[in-house]
């Protein structure tokens, strides 16, 4: 009885704490739930987001004069339902956005790993290869590789994985080099230890928080780039439904009065965008001793 109560008791604490800690409830249902959406899109979309009728061209929202229940959000210039682009859309997004910030953090942890514990000339070898990487522009260098390699999800995936390794190189090389100083890496030297089995044993594990923190504030930055690809013709090829691709179509229908063609995928960019962003926030708070005393 008293082990029960001293678990419920336990339980509350760890609630209040989050809550008096500010942990971005908001933010967090955000994300959850638009990765749900994503999952199961196919149960959730009440019609086919490739296909339309061209006779339901531009309807309005159904609050709207004009409006029907059989499309809640309206549809597009070809007639297409808006709420099924949506929700395949944000399946694109979230694919891109997860897929692209593990394979760009897996590559820059990897290469800021090895830089700050061999140092030497393999530390100037990464680092000025990130340096030259990080002085280019990252959208501009973003549209370039698109326009090379062409118009394809696993394209985008690659292309922004390419682009966004060097800020985790950057960082992570930061935390090595003051992590490789301490008592029980030397001790494992001492040891007889290899240089990988430290890297990975003793590490990365003191690490993987800051690479964990990093992820999550380029997430919001990653969706927002492959939402402006798409835009310009280079990310998510058409009839593939994407919110950047619907901002683009529906960018002329806004000065015809059609406003729900861009108002709701923008919404819907910059409400992923800022929750990953506050997320972010607060996990750098979490994870940084010296910023939770602030």
């Amino acid at each position: 009885m008293n082990d029960s109560r001293s678990a419920t008791l336990t339980l509350a604490w760890r609630l209040a704490a989050f809550r008096t800690e500010g942990f971005p409830v908001i933010p967090t249902a955000i994300i959850v739930t638009v990765a749900l959406v994503a999952i199961f899109a196919d149960a959730l979309a009440p019609y086919n987001p490739e296909l339309g009728t061209l006779g339901d061209r531009f309807r309005p929202p159904a609050w709207q004069a004009g409006g029907s229940e059989k499309y809640l959000l309206g549809t597009d210039h070809l007639g297409r339902d808006v709420l099924s682009r949506l929700i395949f859309g944000a399946r694109v997004s979230m694919i891109v956005g997860f897929t692209a910030v593990i394979v760009a953090g897996f590559i820059g942890t990897v290469l800021g790993i090895i830089s700050g514990y061999l140092g030497r000339w393999v530390d100037q070898v990464i680092m000025r290869l990130t340096d030259t990487w990080l002085a280019l522009p990252a959208l501009t260098f973003a549209i370039f590789l698109a326009a090379i390699v062409g118009p394809s999800v696993n394209n985008i995936i690659i292309i922004l994985a390419a682009v966004y390794w060097t800020r985790y190189a950057r960082v992570i090389r930061g935390e090595v080099l003051s992590v490789k100083e301490r008592d029980f890496v030397r001790l494992a030297v001492v040891a007889g230890c290899s240089k990988w089995t430290i890297m990975r044993r003793h590490i990365l594990p003191n690490v993987v928080n800051s690479a964990i923190v990093l992820g999550t504030l380029q997430l919001g930055v990653v969706i927002i780039t492959e939402a402006a690809l798409s835009f310009l013709g280079v990310g998510v090829p058409p009839p593939q439904p994407a919110w950047g691709l619907m901002l683009a179509d529906g960018k002329k229908g806004l000065m015809a009065g059609y406003w729900w063609l861009t108002v709701l995928p923008g919404s819907c960019i910059m409400l992923m965008v800022l929750s990953a962003n506050l997320l972010g926030d607060w996990l750098r708070v979490k994870f940084d001793p010296q910023l939770r005393q602030l």
